[in-house]
């Protein structure tokens, strides 16, 4: 695999990549989905609640965490995992914009 040249790229840009890149994973949306219903949450939950083992949760959310989607603080020997809210409002925005640049004019080849 060839080395991606993210230095020819805006900051916004590699940023978003890297958070879109974190959520594209079923496991990760779902994950997102529960941490967003439950309000915030503790990892043993999130294995049970999934049916997913422990160490592959972990996994997915050290790769929520190191795309600042999610937040952490150690309760005991838990972790109680929730939302980042600046990054979730800044992704969404970008995304809008994203989205919202597109116009359907009918005229594609």
């Amino acid at each position: 695999m060839g080395i991606t040249k993210t230095e020819i790229f805006t900051d916004e840009q590699n940023k978003l990549a890297v958070q879109l890149k974190a959520i594209a994973h079923p496991a990760r949306i779902a994950i997102l989905q529960h941490i967003i219903a439950a309000k915030a949450c503790i990892c043993g939950d999130l294995a049970d609640e999934l049916g997913l083992a422990q160490p592959t949760i972990s996994q997915h959310l050290k790769e929520l965490k190191n795309a600042g989607l999610i937040q952490g603080t150690i309760e005991g020997v838990s972790v109680c995992y929730c939302i980042e809210p600046n990054a979730w409002s800044n992704l969404q925005t970008e995304l809008n914009v994203l989205f919202s640049s597109y116009k359907d004019l009918n005229n594609c080849c």
